[in-house]
């Protein structure tokens, strides 16, 4: 009887343990800010604004935006788990190459932005930023496509659950995180408490927009598998491309870019067929 009370306040208290480590934990193998501040003009892009989201608990959280040209949609972009905006200047010249409109957020705790990020804070931040382009800006849904990138295409998902947008881009999209946990970090215990979970799986399903997966086949982050699982989870009208050759973040030197005009253009050319008149 000892022995098995022993035994039970063992396991109690290696739970405990768990619990109180593994949220601290997974955030330092999730995330890898760059802290250091940027504004666009110090990163060289002429064009772009540098907007302050105030959020409901106190935190300010950056964005930076280039206003489409008459006729185009805004990509509102959420980018992977390191770097910061500055990082990711030579996609936002393309994009505005292109006409097209880009607000792209940054987290909390990268690059001018306040706070700790977390799973949470992320998505009702990214809502914010969908709330920022419609009633700050004037953008109407139908001219707003999500576009999630890595960590952030769980975060595009869960906005586009919850906000009308136009279609949905997801760039190397993964399952969840602790699946991912479980490939990458094998030998960390206790993933059943993670709170960063990044359920796409279960959220995509909710899901009505147009969607585009880009996916590199020999992605050794997010294996291509993955990718495959949520196109065949997703709701129609959905597309995959996937890219021979490329991994997690080369795809673009493999045609990425003119498959997301392509299916950009399309997109466009649907919506204005079902217009009136």
């Amino acid at each position: 009887m000892k022995l098995v009370l022993g035994t039970a306040v063992g396991v109690a208290l290696v739970m405990g343990l768990l619990a109180a480590i593994v949220p601290t934990l997974q955030r330092h193998l999730m995330y890898f800010p760059d802290t250091t501040y940027f504004t666009p003009k110090s990163a060289g892009l002429t064009g772009v604004s540098e907007e302050v989201l105030e959020t409901p608990d106190g935190a300010r959280v950056l964005a930076w935006y280039a206003p489409a040209k008459a006729g185009q949609p805004t990509l509102l972009y959420f980018h992977g788990n390191a770097g910061s905006l500055e990082t990711r200047i030579e996609r936002i010249r393309k994009y505005m190459a292109r006409g097209l409109g880009v607000f792209m957020m940054t987290y909390r705790g990268f690059g001018g932005s306040s706070g700790e990020p977390s799973e949470a804070a992320n998505v009702a931040d990214a809502r914010l930023a969908y709330d920022t382009l419609t009633e700050r800006f004037g953008i109407a849904p139908a001219d707003i496509i999500l576009y999630g990138e890595s960590l952030g295409t769980s975060v595009a998902v869960q906005v586009a659950e919850a906000r009308e947008v136009a279609g949905i881009v997801l760039d190397a999209p993964y399952t969840s995180m602790v699946d991912l946990a479980a490939l990458h970090y094998p030998w960390v215990p206790g993933r059943w408490f993670m709170t960063d979970r990044y359920e796409t799986r279960r959220h995509i399903k909710a899901v009505a927009a147009p969607l585009l997966i880009l996916h590199g086949e020999i992605d050794d982050i997010v294996p291509v598998a993955m990718g495959r699982e949520i196109f065949n989870l997703a709701n129609a009208p959905k597309t995959i491309r996937t890219f021979q050759g490329a991994g997690h973040a080369d795809h673009y030197l493999f045609g990425s870019y003119d498959a997301l005009y392509a299916w950009i253009a399309a997109l466009r050319r649907a919506e204005g067929a079902r217009q009136p008149g």
